[in-house]
């Protein structure tokens, strides 16, 4: 089977990144922490000769006169060739030649035993080798730069790695495969049409009708603009999926916010006592909900005090509401509204709020929804009020339910839809759409056709950005510098 076609950006980056290409690179794949199997991978012309410097197999064969996509079994060797040579792990060795591996370069994992000493000992012997430390995301920034995949699935594949549930595993394989990359691509296969279509008819205007295109070129733009804005407006949503909900627990101290967040996580993971102020600090922990993930914020109990410490802690709880998607804003049901709750509230205003009339399980309720709907009637959006118990878990099931309604009007988005995770992704289909607006009130206000040309550029390179096609080197940097190192 052929190898598909570099893309134009693969060829310009292959060309002008050859030096930085000639080397073989290593890396550990696998978390450098007490294991059953480390992953130790190697790539680049060299690979398999690296390989065969300190892997032995038992009837002696060389992985250089191995088939491409073999296992191996053999040992790794220190001191190769020599009267000290000896046995370092008993390992699995997987052949990959090029162009038939992720980076499309000779490729050699090893599978080894997992401990800590093991892993970085078989390393530091690729390197005496002959390999260089791969920096981060080196194997994925190489498998873009060949042309294996764009940097849009490029950029998947971290997201992939950091999803914390399963929409935002669906919706990274999605892109993954191809699925923003192929409405790019239509895009600006669009436009490029277009573009041609203008440089045509300046050069030869006595063979094309320009008349009949602007109508086609209004239309075309408009289709274009309505494909964009609905990617926009799939960020908030995607963000979320992706990275979760900041969600800060405030309310005063002795309220229930660490006993409230124990039972969202299933485990005692903050103190819990009858003394008030217990939380003096932020504790932050991620929990899936129904397929939604919050970035849990419990704060220390919000009031006036004198003591030093208390005040860092409530510092820290007004700094957490700033940043926060949501706040969840717990009462005590069971004792009156007072001065501290009535202040917290005017922490709110703006924000996502819902609040928690919690330790309903206990036997006397003194605090009603109508005193606390009071509290916020100064408030643009309507703030849900739920009655709550911590300790028997009532009304979780609401909150749930009502987080998804607040953020996603009821249900995540379908499977197969394409969300935006990426704010680069974002800004630059905004660019794209801003571009096709300016070509849209070119038409309408009948400028001449090199006016059209300009904007459709623009936005077809802005299109060609999200997938790699109109990047210099310095960005592709940044974006795989963000990765794992052996990813």
């Amino acid at each position: 089977m052929a190898a598909p076609e570099m893309s134009g950006a693969a060829k310009f980056y292959t060309i002008n990144l050859v030096r930085k290409m000639s080397t073989t690179i290593a890396a550990i794949a696998t978390a450098l922490s007490p294991s059953g199997i480390g992953i130790i991978r190697i790539s680049g012309d060299e690979a398999v000769t690296i390989a065969d410097r300190i892997f032995r197999k038992p009837n002696g064969e060389k992985l250089k006169d191995a088939l491409t996509h073999t296992v191996h079994y053999g040992h790794i060797v220190e001191g190769a060739g020599s009267e000290t040579e000896h046995d370092i792990d008993e390992v699995m060795v997987v052949l990959m030649r090029a162009p038939h591996s992720f980076t499309r370069e000779d490729t050699v994992e090893i599978d080894c035993h997992g401990g800590i000493y093991v892993v970085k000992r078989i390393l530091d012997l690729c390197f005496a080798a002959g390999a260089v430390p791969a920096t981060p995301g080196e194997f994925t920034k190489r498998a873009f730069l060949n042309g294996r995949i764009d940097l849009s699935k490029a950029e998947a594949v971290m997201d992939l790695i950091s999803s914390s549930n399963e929409k935002a595993r669906i919706n990274s394989m999605n892109q993954l495969n191809g699925r923003l990359y192929d409405v790019i691509l239509s895009l600006r296969q669009k436009l490029i049409y277009e573009i041609a279509y203008i440089e045509s008819a300046i050069d030869d205007p006595e063979h094309y009708d320009t008349e009949d295109f602007k109508t086609r070129l209004l239309t075309v733009c408009a289709e274009c603009e309505e494909k964009l804005n609905k990617l926009i407006a799939s960020f908030d949503n995607g963000k979320i999926i992706q990275h979760g909900i900041q969600t800060t627990i405030v309310g005063k101290p002795n309220v229930g916010k660490s006993s409230f967040l124990n039972l969202l996580l299933g485990e005692e993971r903050a103190i819990v006592t009858q003394v008030a102020g217990t939380t003096r600090d932020t504790l932050e922990e991620t929990v899936s909900l129904d397929g939604v993930t919050l970035r849990l914020i419990d704060t220390a109990g919000i009031h006036e005090t004198s003591d030093e410490v208390e005040m860092i802690g409530v510092k820290k709880a007004k700094d957490s509401i700033e940043k926060a998607d949501l706040v969840i804003f717990l009462l005590d049901s069971s004792d009156a509204l007072n001065e501290d709750d009535k202040n917290m509230v005017t922490l709110l205003s703006g924000k996502k709020v819902i609040a928690l009339l919690n330790k309903t399980d206990m036997e006397e309720n003194i605090t009603d929804e109508e005193k606390v709907k009071a509290l916020f009637s100064s408030f643009d959006e309507e703030v849900k009020i739920l009655p709550f118990s911590a300790k028997t878990a009532t009304g979780l099931t609401e909150l749930t339910e009502y987080i998804k309604e607040l953020f996603f009007k009821g249900e995540l988005k379908s499977d197969e839809e394409i969300c935006l995770t990426s704010l680069r992704h974002k800004n630059l289909a905004v660019d794209a759409a801003n571009a096709l607006k300016q070509v849209e009130a070119s038409l309408k206000d009948d400028m001449p056709e090199d006016f059209y040309s300009i904007d459709l550029m623009q936005a077809y390179a802005s299109l060609g950005a999200i997938i790699g096609e109109e990047v210099d080197d310095d960005l592709v940097d940044e974006i795989f510098s963000k990765f794992c190192m052996g990813k």
